[in-house]
């Protein structure tokens, strides 16, 4: 099981998720956030890498309040200038206890599956500062998870539940390089949390930051930058003709 945001390093622990020998079904979760675009990626990304199945799990996490991912609040946009900060403290982009909800529903889905693997892409070097992409959350969480269900009481398996997170250690450089190594549809991928209605990156969000000095610390172009020209340009072609 294979939680999927649409953004890069989601898909980049699924292609490792299928590199590994496993046959990978995704979760991706639809709670409300601003940047619904990542919603029709992730199952772009689903259809290009190839899944068992993929589920759109729809959860209102706009009840929560108290994030710019989900309420009437502006996101933070600290700039290139600011990179170095970023992590510094816990953002207004991060919505309260996101990955805990998001496990607690992944696992429910393995433990229906049958499956005692579950792969999420959270990272801890270059992030935001989220408390829930911490290893030390992850690990308490893969102890719960085994105690809390079926599948991790009576597994005929000799190892426990286990939440693999391959990214977590991983600078966002590392990641680009093995996106590309594995074959990753990057073009596809989007990170922005406040994209434009002409279907832009706003390049000024924690989110766009991290993204392209990841790119430009990896020596690599960043192939998005073309999918988003290709959108904006049909976006605009459908405004003139409107």
């Amino acid at each position: 099981m294979v939680l999927l945001s649409g953004g890069l390093d989601s898909a980049t622990a699924l292609a490792l998720a299928r590199e590994q020998g496993f046959r990978p079904h995704a979760i991706t979760f639809d709670y409300g956030q601003r940047h619904r675009v990542e919603l029709e990626r992730a199952g772009a990304i689903a259809d290009s890498l190839g899944v068992e199945s993929h589920t759109v799990f729809p959860i209102d996490l706009r009840v929560f309040g108290g994030s710019a991912l989900t309420a009437d609040i502006d996101v933070p946009k600290p700039g290139e200038g600011a990179a170095s900060h970023i992590g510094g403290s816990i953002p207004l982009t991060y919505v309260p206890a996101r990955n805990l909800v998001f496990l607690s529903i992944a696992v429910a889905l393995a433990e229906v599956r049958g499956s005692l693997d579950v792969f999420i892409g959270v990272n801890a070097v270059d992030y935001s500062g989220y408390p829930d992409c911490r290893p030390e959350f992850i690990d308490a969480y893969a102890k719960a998870a085994g105690l809390a269900t079926r599948i991790g009481v009576e597994s005929e398996s000799d190892r426990p539940l286990k939440i693999h997170t391959p990214l977590a250690g991983l600078s966002k450089a590392d990641i680009v390089r093995l996106a590309v190594r594995l074959g990753v549809p990057m073009e596809l991928t989007v990170s922005c949390y406040d994209p434009t209605l002409a279907c832009g990156p706003c390049n000024e969000c924690e989110a766009c930051v991290l993204r392209s000095r990841g790119f430009e610390q990896a020596g690599i172009t960043d192939p998005a930058v073309q999918t988003w020209a290709q959108d904006k340009g049909r976006h605009d072609g459908a405004h003139q003709t409107g």
